[in-house]
């Protein structure tokens, strides 16, 4: 009987944690139940050796990297390396993946390498689009025309004051225009700018065109790309100094020097170009900050190029705007042209009428001759109506005629046959 009890506590005993704590082999037995649940302790092993991402994926690495306990506790781990069976799944698992020297750094290796081609994607263009904007801004001259054409209209709105006669203006005026109304609050002052351009300089319309990377330029942060390439710098450090101290592999597993080899000079050339670019971009500033007398420490390219940019969006909606007016002044200049030709068509359809009245009326009735020869000089006695009544009229008077001739005949056959008669009566 004792030994069946004493059988069951066997069966039901737990293995206890050795040397992690619970949050730390909690953690790892999540990442053990989740994405590495199909792959063995020593297979992780094998491809952190080995440096392959397409096994030990980023979101594992990413995870590894945050769950693996301090370099301490793994160091303590190894104590325990001959009661392996005794430890629980979390620790087993890290006992495994510790004998990896230097694990942590090469896990972070291992992740910048996954992370390297997108950094150097989303980071290149937009140092190519501000170097781009910088060149485009200094020789626009279309840009700089309109400004001219901005400083004489400020200067001339401020004659007569100590601003009027001003050699220029800054570069965060621009968006300010949209603001400055005239007296009426009717139009604004970049309504205006567009509207003389419109008529006066049409070519400067198209100023935009000269301006095509300032749009993406207003989105760069340099900050964000001086930490990028900061980050990016430290990491290739780090990595060429885990180069330099594992000149020999661990085992024939290790793959870490000729892997990890090539993507750090790789890594190396492209941080060098992309350093140089930058500082060509910060030239280039330096240049716009001289030309256009600004204080580059508070004035940041962001807002440089977003202050551009929304001048041209606010150029761009009021020249929309100006047409829309033309428009509809225009529909209505055709409404009222309509409308007085309509009225005045009406007036003559009526001057008409009362003219072949009158022509219609009595001989006798006074004033008939001036509205005959009034209806001569506008062509009316000519028109539908009046040829249709004069049909009318001679229609009339060829029945007439007709009457009294056969009228004259009869009385003359009346008249013969009397006379006739007469005589035979005298004879």
């Amino acid at each position: 009987m004792a030994d069946v009890v004493d059988k069951g506590a066997t069966l039901k005993k737990t293995k206890d944690l050795k040397v992690l704590d619970g949050k730390a082999a909690q953690n790892i037995s999540i990442l053990l139940g989740g994405s590495l649940k199909h792959i063995s302790y020593s297979d992780v092993k094998k491809c952190i050796l080995h440096c392959d991402d397409t096994v030990i994926s980023d979101n594992v690495l990413q995870q590894l990297i945050s769950y693996l306990p301090p370099p301490d506790q793994l160091k303590k781990l190894q104590e325990f390396k001959n009661q392996y069976d005794d430890l629980t799944e979390a620790e087993q698992f890290a006992i495994t993946i510790s004998e990896v020297k230097r694990l942590l750094p090469r896990l972070k290796s291992m992740s910048f390498k996954l992370h390297h081609s997108e950094l150097v994607q989303d980071t290149k263009p937009d140092i190519v689009s501000s170097t781009a904007a910088c060149e485009e801004v200094k020789q626009s001259k279309k840009f700089a025309h309109i400004l001219e054409l901005i400083l004489l209209m400020g200067n001339y709105m401020n004659s007569g004051s100590r601003n009027g006669q001003a050699f220029g203006f800054e570069i965060s005026f621009l968006p300010k225009l949209t603001s400055t109304k005239d007296i009426e609050n009717k139009i604004t002052l970049m309504h205006y700018l567009v509207e003389t351009i419109e008529r006066k300089f049409p070519e400067l319309l198209s100023f935009h065109e000269e301006l095509s990377h300032v749009d993406r330029a207003s989105r760069v942060s340099v900050d964000t790309i001086q930490k990028t390439l900061r980050q990016m710098d430290a990491n290739i450090r780090n990595l060429e100094t885990d180069l330099a101290n594992n000149k020999v592999p661990q085992s024939e597993d290790d793959k870490f020097i000729d892997i990890m080899g090539s993507f750090a000079k790789e890594a190396r050339e492209q941080f060098e170009i992309m350093q140089n670019m930058f500082k060509n971009m910060e030239s280039l500033y330096d240049d716009l900050a001289e030309f256009y007398t600004f204080d580059k420490l508070k004035y940041t390219p962001e807002e440089f190029f977003s202050d551009i940019k929304s001048f041209k969006d606010a150029f761009s909606q009021a020249h929309k705007d100006n047409i829309k007016v033309r428009e509809a002044e225009d529909k209505i200049r055709r409404t009222k042209e309509a409308k007085e030709k309509a009225e005045k068509e009406k007036r003559e359809r009526v001057e008409r009428k009362k003219a072949l009245v009158d022509m219609d009326a009595p001989q006798t009735q006074e004033g008939v001759m001036d509205s005959l020869l009034e209806a001569l000089q506008t062509g009316s006695a000519f028109g539908r109506d009046q040829r249709q009544k004069k049909k009318l009229r001679v229609a009339g008077a060829e029945r007439r005629a007709q009457l009294n001739r056969s009228r004259s005949r009869t009385g003359l056959v009346i008249n013969g046959l009397a006379g006739r008669e007469l005589s035979e009566l005298a004879a």
